[in-house]
């Protein structure tokens, strides 16, 4: 027996071999010992036309739509934009005879209308109110977070260069560039949306698009109290605290909800105090009247004219103000940040990544060895222990939910150790 009978005659209900002499299973043998007679060949049956995929209409129309547009068109009036994008696809799909239903037209135009002037197939996500992040891993990957957990979706790009195509289309308006020889880049939507890009050859995925949304109207206190961040009284203490004009951190790990906490704190701020707000990206959104918000600049396209945190949180001690809120303290700003609250700018704030208040601490130490000062470790601790009066501890947990685990008192040095003591811990 052959190898491959073998294998076949293995499989359930496969083919046995054949007697010598016999004909093949497959031909019939003839009545009165003649020769085998061999099967006639099958007949071709005429085939119902296949209906072209509604993807592959799509990108046909969608062609036929941007060809027809008035190239004089300004871009920026989407009112009128919208206008002859809708004038041409029901021109175009009238003239092919289209068998579409209604609610195929309007998806089909909605999602045309998306890739000529919004970000194509994340235009849905990003209308979505109940999502909170993007993240875009390569043309056949987009996971987003709902409710703390990330769901993969059924969103497709039709291949790199169409996700390369959505990022340009990002940066264009503030003047970024991305490319092999500066594959990184951050930008803000006009919403306030955070984005941040990392094409090839740094990623072997593709290109990759991570958009944290902003909320247009930020999160209160009774959202946090609603949602189980903290109980209403750890918010009142954490008030008490703010109007006491006490020095805090909040620090956890990414996505774990620091920036929404700050937001709700520094909203206890009394309204008569001058604030002024320090961020790589602006995404505090204060209720007081005299804000003033400043923001990092990134380098130009020459690698020139980069103005970091740390300069405008020197500045910002110039502009006469009562409290200074950083977003978050990376680098060699924690060294400045920690100075102004020694040097009565009580009540100021940021936040920080640590996992929990001690680590904040130790974080805060290595952060001013990283703005170059020469100063011995212990002089730095004592800074810290000084400036710093509340760390409150955030984390996101298994669940998706987001919760302050600790609020912990910083009370000051013992021998070379800073104390610390808990005033509310998550159980």
């Amino acid at each position: 027996m052959s190898l491959l009978k073998r294998i076949e005659s293995a499989r359930p209900g496969g083919a046995t071999e054949a007697p010598s002499g016999a004909p093949p299973s497959n031909v019939p043998a003839p009545a009165g010992g003649g020769p085998p007679t061999m099967p006639s060949a099958p007949r071709l049956q005429s085939q119902a036309p296949v209906r072209e995929s509604f993807r592959d209409v799509k990108f046909r129309i969608q062609n036929r739509v941007i060809q027809d547009l008035d190239p004089k068109l300004d871009l920026s009036n989407q009112v009128e934009v919208r206008r002859q994008i809708e004038e041409i696809f029901g021109k175009v799909v009238d003239e092919e005879g289209l068998a579409l239903t209604r609610a195929e037209r309007v998806r089909m135009l909605e999602q045309i209308t998306d890739e000529i002037i919004g970000l194509g197939p994340l235009e849905p996500l990003l209308r979505d109110d109940s999502i909170t992040e993007v993240m875009v891993n390569g043309p056949r990957q987009v996971y987003i977070e709902r409710s703390g957990k990330l769901e993969l979706t059924n969103v497709v790009f039709q291949n790199d260069d169409h996700v390369m195509r959505i990022i340009d289309r990002i940066i264009a308006p503030i003047g970024r560039r991305v490319d092999e020889s500066s594959p990184m880049v951050d930008a803000r939507l006009t919403d306030g949306s955070r984005v941040n890009a990392i094409i090839p050859p740094l990623s072997l995925v593709g290109p990759v698009i991570t958009i944290r949304k902003f909320s247009a109207s930020p999160f209160t206190v009774e959202d946090l109290i609603r949602f189980g961040t903290a109980t209403a009284d750890m918010f009142d203490f954490l008030r008490a605290c703010v109007e006491a004009r006490l020095n805090l951190f909040v620090s956890g790990g990414t996505g774990s909800g620091k920036t929404t906490t700050l937001n709700v704190l520094s909203s206890f701020i009394p309204n008569d105090e001058r604030i002024v707000t320090i961020e790589d990206a602006a995404e505090l959104q204060l209720p007081q009247e005299h804000v003033v918000t400043l923001e990092s600049r990134p380098p130009n396209i020459e690698g020139k004219g980069a103005i970091p945190i740390r300069e405008l949180v020197r500045n910002a001690l110039r502009m006469r103000p009562d409290r200074i809120i950083v977003g978050e303290c990376r680098s060699g700003e924690a060294l400045d940040m920690l100075q102004a609250m020694n040097t009565g700018h009580d009540g100021s704030m940021s936040t920080g990544h640590a996992n929990s208040p001690r680590d904040m601490l130790s974080r805060l130490e290595t952060m001013v060895l990283m703005a170059g000062v020469d100063l011995p470790l212990r002089a730095i601790r004592e800074q810290v222990a000084s400036a710093v009066d509340l760390i409150v501890q955030q984390s996101r947990l298994k669940d998706g939910t987001r919760k302050i685990v600790n609020i912990t008192e910083v009370q000051g040095m013992e021998g070379d150790v800073i104390v610390m003591q808990d005033v509310f811990v998550f159980e």
